[in-house]
């Protein structure tokens, strides 16, 4: 599983998809103008020249989001006083056969994006750091370009933000996680002690609400929850669902590990042979776009929450 990631263009939140090569604006592959759709091979040069001239004309026209750290300016960042800080954390992992390596940063980003939107129009001074694209994958070191960063490699990182953070006057971080591997709890224990001027709590997105009201088997990674997320945000990075490995997954042998209430790393090759856990097979975007709705304005709620409590009123 999976602020503000290079590959989405400024404008970009959740629910709204940014031009990529290959589509022409204003068209789905079904010929509706719901999302763009792939320009045919035989395009003839006119075609060619009024896509890419859209394209031009949708991108000058994005605008700047002021809660977007990656989009605003010295200026306005300069006179507003924040009292929220979000940082998206992602991973950079194979997803099965269909879903791209990026999955884990391009739904935290647009989360972390629609999120703060919300919050920022209720009010809330909130600003969205860029989205950090390594995580944890210890466990997935013979993956093939699974991008792995150490826990103590995070922590100093880390460390870097809160210290840039304090130094600014920005009272509060929330650490938004979108990947399994990544465990930031005894990490915010100990800066916590270091830099008691930053209250810091994190939350994992996929565990904001439980997903099984909304999907079928919503599966662990690649399943039918992400690939529907996926299939909402980004369809043109979905590969077709007959090309999706099964997600088939092997369970822990001793019983506590397997019931889950002693915990141990999974050593990924021997667990999953598509590197999905949870079949993708039922996903859809409309399950995708309803999901994050309802996730987003939980996590709006509660950033405008946290903005509007001072840390010496967190307790009653």
């Amino acid at each position: 599983m999976t602020g503000s990631h290079p590959g989405l263009q400024p404008g970009v939140g959740a629910g709204k998809f940014p031009l990529r090569a290959g589509f022409q604006p204003g068209e789905d592959r079904s010929g509706s103008t719901k999302s763009p759709a792939y320009l045919p091979a035989s395009a003839t040069p006119d075609v060619l020249t009024q896509y890419f001239a859209s394209a031009t004309i949708i991108r000058n026209a994005a605008k700047m989001r002021p809660y977007i750290l990656a989009e605003t300016n010295w200026k306005l960042v300069r006179d507003t006083h924040y009292e929220v800080a979000i940082q998206p954390w992602g991973a950079t992992e194979a997803h099965n056969y269909h879903l791209p390596y990026g999955t884990d940063v391009y739904e935290t980003d647009a989360i972390a994006a629609e999120s703060a939107r919300l919050a920022w129009e209720r009010g809330a001074r909130v600003i969205v750091l860029p989205t950090i694209p390594y995580g944890v994958n210890t466990g997935q070191l013979d993956i093939k370009l699974d991008m792995n960063m150490r826990p103590s490699t995070q922590a100093v990182v880390l460390g870097d933000i809160v210290d840039t953070l304090s130094r600014a006057g920005v009272p509060k971080l929330v650490i938004l996680n979108g990947h399994g591997g990544n465990d930031f709890k005894q990490m915010l224990r100990e800066l916590q002690a270091d830099v008691p001027e930053v209250f810091m709590c994190s939350t994992n997105w996929y565990q904001v609400l439980n997903p099984k009201p909304h999907f079928d088997e919503p599966g662990d990674h690649a399943g039918e929850m992400e690939t529907s997320i996926m299939m909402h945000l980004h369809p043109g990075l979905v590969m077709p669902l007959s090309e999706a490995g099964s997600g088939a997954a092997k369970k822990f042998a001793v019983s506590g590990l397997a019931e889950g209430w002693v915990s141990a790393q999974r050593e990924w090759s021997r667990v999953t042979e598509d590197t999905g856990v949870g079949n993708p097979a039922a996903a859809t975007p409309e399950k995708g776009e309803r999901f994050l709705r309802d996730v987003c304005e939980r996590l709006a709620g509660f950033f405008v929450e946290l903005a509007g409590t001072s840390i010496d009123e967190l307790y009653v």
